[in-house]
């Protein structure tokens, strides 16, 4: 009986050391998984605390935890108001998460700890803006649709999907139908994920017609002037050709969370990376390729003071488009990849401004003809994905059964699409002048399409 009593107690013993290792080991070096996973809820609730103003524990439940990876559900966080920290960790000890808040300017991850250097990237606050009395696009009324049928489908749950946060019609210049979701409003700021690849392609524009960039430049990084990279040319990189490595699944550590999450310096990783393809010949949807962007037109303004406020000062005070907050990582690059958080109103407002070609109150902000070589097929995207930065189908129509079932929908065929992750979409209809807005949180696993739902109003609309 001593002899087993021993053998537990010895047991036990073990047990206890190999807890106590297993957590010293996750607290000193946490693996990658956990990290990228702690930055990603740090990030996630910053954001939609200090821009969008809500509740850190609803947005940690709602956001976070309900859709994500399940090491997610573990995650707890901690929101300093006073520094504009928010640090989080699995069980509040492991992963070490942190962002940071900067005035005006969202918030960034912080991998490598340095908050002050990350808080060096405040911004302006906007322009006065829009007018709240006056009729959108110039101020924020509206005056929907007497269309029966826009109501109709506006109401219908089915076509606006599961997790719709904010569904905003334009037709004509005006919104004309708009829906918001429990808890959301049109006053609210939503994060637009890869649709911010497309206003980053913009501001490409607005320095193209300003003679500081051109899409036919090569030579691009100093350190590509050195190999086969140095014929990589800005075009190359607008239309998701460069032939650069870049991995860009979900829910691992893959070269996508690991830039998001774990480099201070996202351009820098990126720009690092081999050549693997042919460039201009293999396609590859890249969010790296639009950091690198991010980095070359912030160099192309030349003095960084005037980078960081160049969002503002080229699109979104001529727009109008107040409430839109582009935030940059921790080494003060635009995150053009991922991070736009703008109300419903606010991206509208660029999707009208694509409708128009580039041209906003009789100004063009960018070249004439921009606009249309934005949706020109890329030649090495087999007709789904266009030159500067948008997409020529909707979500998942990337495959022949796709293909055909958009094609069953009626959609118009000049329509083009801004996508990002979580369900967010614009469809722009040239033809119709008509902008569909469409944000929330509908993971992919959830099936939902937003195809249907636009070509039900274009049909209501004509």
């Amino acid at each position: 009986m001593q002899a087993l009593l021993r053998l537990v107690k010895w047991l036990l013993g073990l047990a206890v050391l190999a807890v106590v290792g297993v957590a010293i080991w996750l607290a000193v070096a946490p693996p990658a998984l956990i990290r990228v996973a702690a930055g990603y809820t740090a990030k996630i609730v910053c954001s939609n605390v200090f821009i969008a103003g809500r509740d850190p524990e609803e947005v940690l439940r709602v956001d976070v935890q309900a859709p994500g990876h399940p090491i997610l559900k573990l995650m707890s966080v901690d929101v300093d108001s006073e520094t504009g920290t928010v640090s989080a960790a699995v069980f509040g000890w492991f992963g070490g998460g942190l962002a940071v808040a900067r005035d005006n300017g969202g918030c960034a991850t912080v991998p490598d700890g340095n908050v002050e250097a990350a808080k060096l990237f405040s911004l302006e606050p906007p322009s006065q803006g829009t007018k709240p009395d006056e009729l959108w696009p110039q101020g924020e009324r509206v005056e929907p649709s007497q269309n029966p049928a826009v109501a109709t489908i506006l109401d219908d749950e089915g076509a606006t999907g599961p997790g719709m946060r904010a569904v905003v019609v334009v037709k004509d210049g005006r919104i004309v139908g708009e829906r918001y979701g429990t808890g959301f409003s049109q006053s609210t700021p939503l994060l637009g994920w890869s649709m911010t690849k497309t206003v980053n392609a913009a501001l490409i524009g607005a320095l193209v017609k300003a003679g500081k960039m051109s899409t036919d430049a090569t030579g691009l990084f100093e350190a590509w002037k050195g190999d086969a990279r140095g014929k990589i040319s800005l075009a190359d990189l607008m239309a998701m050709s460069s032939g650069l490595e870049f991995n860009e699944d979900y829910g691992d550590v893959t070269d996508v969370t690991r830039m998001l999450y774990l480099e201070p310096d996202m351009a820098g990783f990126a720009a690092g990376k081999p050549l693997v393809g042919e460039i201009g010949k293999v396609w590859s949807y890249s969010s790296g390729t639009a950091v690198i962007l991010s980095r070359l037109w912030q160099n192309a303004v030349g003095n960084k003071a005037l980078a960081l406020d160049w969002p503002r000062k080229a699109l979104f005070d001529p727009l109008g488009m107040t409430s839109a907050v582009m935030e940059t990582d921790a080494r003060g690059t635009f995150v053009g990849s991922s991070y736009l958080y703008a109300t419903g109103h606010d991206w509208a407002r660029f999707g009208q401004f694509l409708v128009d070609e580039g041209v906003w109150n009789g100004m063009p902000l960018l070249p004439a003809g921009f606009v249309s070589w934005m949706h020109e097929p890329a030649p090495a995207s087999n007709g789904k994905y266009g030159r500067g930065q948008l997409w020529l189908e909707g979500p998942d129509g990337g495959d022949e059964a796709d293909n055909a079932n958009e094609k069953g929908l009626d959609l118009p065929a000049d329509a083009f699409w801004l996508l990002g992750h979580d369900g967010q979409s614009i469809a722009v209809v040239p033809s119709q002048k008509l902008v569909v807005v469409r944000l929330g949180l509908t993971p992919s696993k959830l099936g939902y399409r937003p195809q249907a739902m636009v070509a039900a109003l274009s049909k209501a609309l004509e």
